[in-house]
């Protein structure tokens, strides 16, 4: 796959993925009528092509795997789309630590930028 066409396929199933994760209206359509759902995010098929959906249960999608399924159904005619259930996002609430982690904590070097206390 060129470049360009990996990267077009790469956008596509990025916004796949997305609508997949965030849309139960779009995963109907997904597995009801792939081909028109897999066009309103990109990714055009050619007439006498199949398509088949995999939905996996957890995980994280493996990129390059999925390209080059994608790029073997030109071979075969048959295009491969692994659609993994949502990522799960823990959800709970940040300690101290975390918070002292993303602000900086106490490694804040006054030398490195000005401010009032440099002077």
């Amino acid at each position: 796959m060129e470049p360009r066409e990996r990267s077009a396929f790469v956008s596509a199933y990025t916004k796949v993925l997305t609508a997949a994760w965030s849309d139960d209206g779009y995963v109907g359509r997904l597995e009801e009528n792939p081909r028109t759902a897999l066009a309103e995010q990109g990714l055009e098929l050619p007439a006498n092509a199949t398509v088949r959906i995999v939905r996996a249960i957890g995980g994280d999608p493996d990129l390059e795997a999925q390209v080059a399924l994608w790029n073997a159904g030109k071979e075969t005619g048959v295009y491969e789309l692994r659609v993994p259930s949502s990522p799960q996002i823990e959800d709970r609430e940040l300690s101290e630590a975390d918070l002292e982690a993303v602000a900086g904590g106490d490694s804040y070097c006054c030398c490195c930028s000005p401010c009032c206390c440099c002077t």
